[in-house]
C-alpha cells in the first residue's frame, strides 16, 4: 500500500508548486514534516528533495 504520509507530502508539494497561495506551501511543509518521521531512509531522501524543490519555489515566487 505504501506510506500514506509520504504520498500526502508528495501530493501537497505538487499542489503548492502549482499554486500561488501561501496556505498551500504551509500545508506542504507540514506534510513533509509529518512524513519524515515515519519514512524509510530512501523515502527520507526523496522528502529532502521535495523540501528543496518547495524552498526553491517559495523563494522564486
Amino acid at each position: 500500500m505504501g506510506n500514506r504520509l509520504f504520498q500526502e507530502a508528495r501530493k501537497y508539494v505538487e499542489i503548492a508548486k502549482n499554486s500561488a497561495g501561501e496556505e498551500t506551501v504551509f500545508r506542504a511543509k507540514n506534510a513533509l514534516s509529518s512524513a519524515f518521521a515515519n519514512s524509510t531512509v530512501a523515502e527520507q531522501a526523496q522528502l529532502r528533495e521535495m523540501q528543496q524543490e518547495l524552498e526553491q519555489y517559495s523563494q522564486n515566487r
